[in-house]
């Protein structure tokens, strides 16, 4: 009955690769996970459900802006980072939360100043939350992504005797895997927009409450556990800019994810109508390039020092791969032996 509104229809995009109209409102789905997750805790432990009330509160704006977007086409990328920026205020604003350190002793001092703290902050959040909307192109690689970065925030929050953030952690966890089931490999629904901006979202305030409540993690492991997504968003925001000498809000098809699909996935002859063999192939390549970075955040979470040099060793990576697929030089251990 909502399909000529909640489905995607437009099958002939540059950034479309889906075979059948699919519905967009994955989001919808994860956002009641989480809601009815956290409700269920006011029954039991007051403390986790309040933070998680402002949380769920605080990213109404990105998500319902995510959410107008999936089934109108109409919102445009500049009023959806707006709204991201507008949800991290509230979250940062009602939970006294604000980054007042990176470990760069330059950039410490300008943050010490409560103007520039608060825009800062603001900013990392929103840029996170759209950052992981930017990878989202195949079945499974934002949510599955997703999951790997949770997963590794759980497991510190362990490590420091968090409950709080542990338990908030495992409920989007849960949330994300009911959605993923039917996402991957199939995609019977999409994330949308409003699931991976909820994603971002949760993945930043979480990463941002973890660091400012216990000084022994790093600044850096939150943001090494993301590099993924964001050196992608910086290095698209350079490539369309700089190189193409275009808007870096056009979209285009020229992501690694979809270079991916286009020339390392070549090989795999499939049929102009069903598309979904080699869509859902393309994520295992991206879960393993985050692992890259994930795995070593979780290893060193506590040394800053350590932490920068792998997410160096990250770009120059990144970089490699993306140069030699675009020359059409894919490394052999990407292509299947026949």
């Amino acid at each position: 009955m909502h399909g000529h509104i909640s489905f995607d229809h437009d099958k002939k995009g540059v950034q479309k690769f889906h075979s059948f109209d699919t519905p967009r409102i994955g989001g919808l789905a994860i956002f009641i996970g989480i809601a009815f997750s956290i409700a269920i805790q006011f029954f039991q432990e007051l403390s986790f459900a309040n933070i998680g009330l402002i949380l769920v509160l605080s990213s109404l704006p990105v998500f319902i802006l995510g959410l107008l977007e999936d089934v109108t086409k109409k919102i445009s990328a500049s009023y959806r980072l707006l709204a991201a920026f507008i949800s991290a205020f509230l979250a940062c604003y009602f939970l006294n939360t604000w980054l007042t350190n990176i470990q760069f002793m330059s950039i410490d001092l300008l943050l010490k100043i409560a103007p520039i703290s608060i825009l800062f902050t603001c900013f990392a959040v929103a840029g996170v939350t759209h950052s992981v909307n930017l990878i989202d192109g195949f079945h499974g690689i934002a949510s599955m992504i997703g999951i790997f970065i949770l997963s590794a925030i759980v497991y510190v929050a362990f490590k420091v005797s968090d409950v709080t953030i542990l338990m908030l952690g495992i409920s989007v966890i849960g949330a994300i895997l009911g959605f993923f089931v039917l996402n991957y490999p199939k995609g019977f629904i999409f994330l949308g927009d409003s699931g991976a901006y909820l994603i971002g979202f949760w993945i930043a305030l979480l990463s941002l409450l973890l660091v400012s409540r216990h000084e022994e993690v790093s600044n850096w492991f939150p943001f090494l556990l993301c590099f993924y997504p964001i050196f992608e968003t910086l290095f698209t925001v350079f490539r369309r800019y700089f190189i193409k000498k275009t808007s870096p809000g056009l979209p285009d098809s020229f992501h690694l994810h979809q270079l991916i699909y286009k020339r390392v996935l070549r090989w795999i002859v499939v049929d102009k109508n069903d598309k979904n063999k080699k869509n859902s192939m393309t994520a295992p390549y991206l879960w393993a390039l985050s692992l890259v970075s994930i795995i070593p955040a979780i290893l060193f979470w506590k040394s800053h020092q350590i932490l920068k040099i792998f997410a160096f060793m990250f770009v120059l990576c990144y970089l490699w791969l993306y140069g030699s697929i675009v020359r059409f030089k894919t490394p052999k251990f990407m292509i299947k032996r026949k």
